[in-house]
């Protein structure tokens, strides 16, 4: 679904690839890693270096700030992640249901076009995956600890933690079973840092003797905003279960246990995490996390000082999670070195969608504020991509498989959504490219009662509607400048001044529920 002029920026994107082998391609993917927890974006937690090695993977390649997803929920993004296509399309609106893998998807037509693909991780849709040679991801979810892996050959289970455990396996296959006669394409997805945020025993201590600070909207209280800011139900103060925390007493975790024995339900999260460990493991937890617990406990905390111990707790966790992963992604930079397979291999990371990390008072992601709406996005190319490079252009995930497509000279279906990021890659800026995103969200009612809502984004303005169930009067709406109010504090959209503005962009709107053939029915 080209914009105007992509056909040409294609056709001289295949004619300067002529030129080199066809390069292969390792995706490495997060769960909920969000932007402002890497060294490379810099901002409040630059400091604590979380990411070494994927700012090394920034500075040898080009970090994109700008880089969005369509739907900020974890099954729909990887959905578009494969088809390119928005979530009204590929038929994956919400977490919950299956996903039909017959459909289009990227890896079946690079497998046509001469192409290895495998997929190992996480990839949270269930079924058996199609178009990889070879596939062993995690079911579900998936567990921190001892992690079970569905492939061909049926279920089985893996000591270790789970990032270490997806690297193993991902280099296994690099290492033993890749085709050396084809290019390759080999996606890596890590389940962390998915709640409940379990780090590697190894990391326990990690951010121990430091205060992690704090962001300037901890305290939000939501004045001017929407039904929707008020009433979800995704705060840190009131919404984080003690299992989140990890102050579950033994007698709670024993009780849990005598449960899940005698039953077939086995919770994802640090409840079942907990009994998946060796005795080793368990009591490496427990020395670290007992003693803090009941000094937590004696404090009697209340108000601020309560919500500030959560976020600590929480943020501590969140990026020993992070670093577990920043570990692997810097061994599996190391093992392409030392292979001598750098120089024609592509590295891209990027996560399913972004998160919050303490802003408006919340955790997790759905919203189209920033921070759940942008994600981190940082590719590495010898030769091709200029070291350090920076840029600002209006992206969206579903560019990502026709990406890929490009670089695999295979054909683009006509029915896919998004753009080619190569002419980009290499330095240009097509005047052609598009000045606003779409953005829609359909989990209600559901975890964490985010109300539904679609919007419009340009470089400056942004213009969210909120509507069905449990919206007033069936629609609400909010407007933001970007420049004045980068936090999205001060909702404009009733401010007599801004009316030809929201003219403007409900026409945006509207182009571009025609221009991605949304139907009305979803909106």
């Amino acid at each position: 679904m080209g914009m105007l002029g992509s056909a040409v920026v294609t056709a001289g994107s295949m004619v300067y690839l002529a030129k080199r082998k066809r390069p292969n391609i390792v995706w490495i993917f997060s769960d909920d890693h969000a932007y402002q927890a890497i060294g490379a974006y810099g901002g409040r937690l630059q400091g604590l270096n979380p990411t070494p090695n994927i700012d090394r993977l920034a500075r040898s390649g080009m970090r994109f700030d700008r880089f969005y997803v369509g739907n900020s929920i974890c099954a729909p993004s990887r959905a578009t992640l494969l088809t390119g296509k928005h979530s009204h399309l590929h038929g994956k609106q919400t977490n919950d249901g299956g996903f039909d893998h017959n459909q289009q998807t990227f890896p079946k037509i690079m497998q046509q076009s001469g192409y290895q693909t495998a997929m190992v991780g996480k990839i949270h849709l269930r079924g058996d995956q199609q178009g990889f040679d070879y596939w062993d991801v995690l079911p579900g979810q998936g567990s921190y600890y001892q992690p079970d892996f569905v492939g061909k050959d049926g279920t089985k289970r893996v000591d270790g933690y789970v990032s270490d455990v997806i690297t193993d396996r991902s280099l296994k296959w690099l290492d033993e079973d890749r085709d050396a006669s084809k290019p390759f394409m080999l996606m890596i997805h890590h389940k962390a840092p998915h709640r409940s945020w379990c780090p590697a025993i190894r990391h326990l201590e990690k951010y121990d003797d430091v205060e992690i600070p704090y962001p300037e909207t901890l305290f939000d209280d939501y004045a001017s905003r929407t039904t929707a800011a008020h009433q979800q139900d995704m705060t840190i103060e009131n919404t984080m279960y003690r299992n989140d925390l990890k102050i579950k007493s033994h007698a709670e975790r024993d009780e849990m246990f005598e449960k899940m024995k005698n039953s077939d339900y086995e919770p994802w999260g640090e409840r079942g995490a907990y009994y998946r460990m060796t005795a080793e493991q368990r009591e490496a937890w427990d020395n670290h996390y007992d003693p803090r617990n009941q000094e937590f406990l004696d404090a009697e905390l209340t108000g601020e000082a309560l919500v500030k111990w959560k976020y600590q707790r929480y943020l501590k966790d969140y990026l020993r999670c992070i670093y577990g992963v920043d570990e692997n992604i810097g061994r599996v930079m190391d093992y392409l070195a030392e292979n001598e397979l750098t120089d024609n291999t592509i590295i891209m990371y990027s996560s399913d969608q972004g998160f919050f990390l303490g802003e408006h008072g919340w955790f997790d992601k759905r919203f189209m504020y920033k921070e759940s709406f942008r994600t981190p996005f940082i590719v590495s190319w010898p030769g091709v991509i200029e070291p350090g490079s920076v840029n600002t252009d209006l992206c969206q995930n579903i560019d990502w498989a026709e990406t890929f497509l490009d670089l695999a000279r295979a054909p683009i279906p006509e029915d896919m959504q998004g753009e080619s990021l190569l002419p980009l890659f290499k330095g240009q800026h097509p005047t052609s490219w598009r000045n606003a995103l779409y953005y829609h969200y359909y989990e209600y009612p559901s975890v964490h009662d985010v109300r539904r809502h679609e919007g419009v984004v340009d470089k400056r303005f942004k213009l969210i509607r909120f509507y069905g169930p449990d919206v007033p009067d069936g629609e609400e709406w909010e407007l933001f400048d970007l420049d004045l109010d980068p936090n999205e504090m001060t909702n404009i959209y009733n401010d007599p001044i801004q009316s030809h503005r929201i003219t403007r962009m409900k026409q945006e709107l509207q182009r571009l529920r025609e221009y991605y053939n949304v139907p009305p029915d979803s909106i």
